[in-house]
C-alpha cells in the first residue's frame, strides 16, 4: 500500500492533521509526514501528549485528528483516552494508526511479544473499534474500513487502524544528517573502556545493543549492565531507585534524547532526590534513530541546560570524543547527580547485533553481579 494513497483516503473522511511518536513499523508514514505534510504534522514527546494535541485540534477545528504510535505507546495514551476522549467525558473523536509490533505469529524482540499479544484486546477493553491493515489489504477493503471509521468518528468516538510490518510500500527518503560528527558507538566504547565497578542502566533501542557489544568486546562480560529493552523513557527512574538503595555504588544511566524527552519530569525527580552516586549520560542525536531517524519533538533541545536549571550538581555538553573522555574522567569522583550530554550523529552500524541472552537472563546476571550492598 502506498502511504500517499492512504493519506488521500483519510483526507476524504476528514483527517487532515497528524500527531504522534515515530515507530519503525510506521516509518514510511512518518517520513512522508516530515517531508510532504510538515504543515499538517507535529511530533509529540509521548503518545499521551499526542492525544492531548489531537483533543486541542478538535476543539479548535471541529475535526478529528490522527494520532500515530507504536502499540507499546498505547499505555502512555490510556489516561487521555479514558479521562478526556471517552464519550462519558468530553466525547472527542480521533483516528489512531498503531504500529503492530510483536504481532502474533511473527518473530519480534522480547519487549514487543506480550504487547503484541494484548494489543487488540487492549483496544477492545478501551472501547475502541479497530481493524488490521497488512500488505494483503486491498484498496476495496481499505475503503470499506475507512467507511466504518468515518461512521465511528461521526459518533464522536475513537477508531484505530492497526498496521502490520511491511504494510506500506517503501519509498526513497533523503539521507538524514543532524550536523554532528561524534559517533554514538564511539562514546559508548569509551564508556565501556573506562568502566570499573559502576552499574550501568541503559535505555531501549540501539543504545543498549551498542553497549552490549562494546562490553562484550572490551570486558568480555556485560553483567554490570541492565539493558532496558522496553519501557522507553524510564531507564533513568530505574537507575535513580537503584542508586538510592545502593548509595555506595556508582550508577550510570545511559539515556537517549528521545527517551529523555518522553518523560522529561524524570530529570526533575533526579535533581530533587539528589543522588550523589548518579551520572546521567544522554546521547543526543535530535532523532528517534532506533526507529528510523525521525526528528524528536524538539531537535534543538538543550537537555544539559534543562538539567542545570532543575538542579543537577554538574552538567556538561560535549561534541568530541576527546571532550567526552576528559569529562568522564573528571566526573568519576565528583558528587552527583551529574549529566553529560553528548551531541552525536545519526550514524550506526548496519551489522549491529542484539544481545544473545534473554531479558530475564540479563536481569539475573545483573542482580547477581550487584547482589551485595543494598540498603537494609
Amino acid at each position: 500500500m502506498k502511504v500517499k494513497y492512504l493519506m488521500e483516503q483519510l483526507e476524504k473522511i476528514g483527517i487532515r492533521q497528524y500527531y504522534g511518536v515515530p515507530d519503525s513499523t510506521l516509518n514510511v508514514l512518518c517520513d512522508s509526514l516530515n517531508q510532504a505534510y510538515a504543515d499538517r504534522h507535529m511530533t509529540a514527546s509521548n503518545e499521551g501528549a499526542a492525544m492531548g494535541m489531537a483533543a486541542g485540534y478538535y476543539l479548535a477545528c471541529h475535526q478529528p485528528a490522527c494520532v500515530y504510535m507504536q502499540n507499546s505507546g498505547i499505555g502512555n495514551a490510556v489516561n487521555p483516552i479514558c479521562s478526556l476522549f471517552h464519550q462519558d467525558v468530553y466525547h472527542i473523536p480521533a483516528l489512531l494508526i498503531v504500529g503492530y509490533r510483536g504481532e502474533p505469529g511473527f518473530h519480534d524482540e522480547p519487549q514487543h511479544v506480550f504487547q503484541g499479544k494484548v494489543t487488540l484486546d487492549q483496544l477492545k477493553l478501551l472501547g475502541i473499534e479497530c481493524a488490521c491493515l497488512n500488505k494483503e489489504t486491498s484498496e476495496e477493503t481499505l475503503l470499506s474500513l475507512l467507511k466504518q471509521a468515518k461512521a465511528v468518528l461521526d459518533e464522536g468516538r475513537i477508531y484505530a487502524l492497526v498496521v502490520s510490518k511491511g504494510t506500506f510500500e517503501k519509498e526513497q527518503t533523503p539521507l538524514k544528517d543532524n550536523g554532528y560528527t561524534l559517533i554514538r558507538e564511539e562514546v559508548i566504547a569509551a564508556l565501556a573502556e573506562a568502566l570499573d565497578d559502576q552499574a550501568v542502566i541503559s535505555t531501549t533501542g540501539k543504545i543498549s545493543r551498542e553497549l552490549y557489544e562494546q562490553l562484550e568486546s572490551k570486558k568480555h562480560n556485560h553483567s554490570q549492565a541492565f539493558l532496558t529493552v522496553g519501557s522507553m523513557g524510564h531507564a533513568s527512574m530505574i537507575a535513580l531507585s537503584f542508586a538510592h538503595e545502593r548509595p555506595n555504588q556508582k550508577v550510570i544511566c545511559l539515556d537517549g534524547d528521545g527517551a529523555c524527552l518522553m518523560h522529561l519530569g524524570s530529570l526533575a525527580a533526579i535533581a530533587n532526590h539528589h543522588p550523589e552516586n548518579f551520572i546521567h549520560i544522554v546521547l543526543n542525536n535530535a532523532a528517534h534513530e532506533s526507529v528510523g531517524g525521525m526528528p524528536t519533538c524538539d531537535p534543538t533541545v538543550n537537555i544539559s541546560e534543562i538539567a542545570r536549571v532543575l538542579g543537577y550538581a554538574s552538567v556538561y555538553r560535549v561534541t568530541t570524543i576527546k571532550d567526552f573522555k576528559e569529562i568522564l574522567s573528571k566526573t568519576s569522583n565528583m558528587s552527583g547527580p551529574i549529566l553529560i550530554e553528548a551531541m552525536v550523529s545519526l550514524v550506526s552500524r548496519a551489522d549491529l547485533g542484539r544481545p544473545k541472552e534473554s531479558a530475564i537472563e540479563n536481569k539475573m546476571q545483573f542482580m547477581e553481579h550487584f547482589k551485595e550492598g543494598a540498603n537494609e
